[in-house]
């Protein structure tokens, strides 16, 4: 896959466009760069994930969404008034819960693939199969992946298990994603294919919660 013609420079112009957006970050300003805005990051980021989403298609073995999130930040309960986030948030989803996410800044790319938060049938399959030999071999996988896993969710493991089990880890997890992260490079050159690499080396993740959950 290459989408070099079209998205060779996104990376740097969507990461110098979300640089100046921290700095200036209120509605005035952007209401006049609401045009770079347009050009720079969001028709590229959606010609992004129409590019993704074929490949992801075939790897999943089903049809998958894809979703550009907006900069506009939800302040009503807030503290912090700034009106826009200084990011780019992408996701990409499948009908048995799986994602795969893309994010953007001034400071990072990063790629991530799992489950964000399980239903109450997904966490019954999750917990019988990490206690299983199938947590194991999960435990290996995310080993050998080498990315960056959130801490787990809950600070204790679910009854009835001990708090010393061999997966108390897995257990106390409400959900699953691994990240790549330092992406950039990767990115800049050839943003659709660097995508569709990082989100291959995630696949055993994916692979993993499509059989078991």
């Amino acid at each position: 896959m290459s989408a070099r013609s079209d998205l060779s420079d996104f990376a740097h112009r969507a990461r110098d466009f979300l640089h100046d957006l921290a700095q200036n970050n209120d509605r005035g300003w952007f209401r006049t760069q609401k045009a770079r805005y347009d050009a720079e990051v969001r028709r590229p980021a959606e010609r992004l994930l129409n590019a993704v989403t074929p490949a992801l298609e075939q790897t999943a073995g089903m049809p998958v969404r894809s979703k550009l999130f907006r900069p506009h930040r939800d302040v009503r309960f807030s503290e912090d008034k700034t009106p826009f986030h200084p990011h780019l948030h992408a996701a990409w989803s499948a009908p048995d819960g799986r994602g795969w996410y893309f994010g953007l800044s001034p400071d990072y790319a990063t790629a991530g693939a799992g489950i964000m938060g399980f239903d109450a049938e997904q966490t019954a399959r999750w917990r019988a199969a990490v206690t299983g030999p199938a947590g194991a071999e999960l435990a290996a996988r995310l080993e050998r992946i080498d990315g960056r896993l959130d801490p787990p969710e809950r600070e204790q493991v679910p009854p009835p298990f001990p708090e010393d089990h061999p997966q108390a880890a897995l257990l106390r997890r409400t959900g699953c994603v691994i990240w790549l992260d330092d992406l950039f490079d990767t990115l800049a050159p050839d943003p659709a294919t660097g995508l569709v690499d990082a989100f291959g080396r995630l696949a055993p993740l994916q692979d993993w919660l499509s059989e078991h959950l």
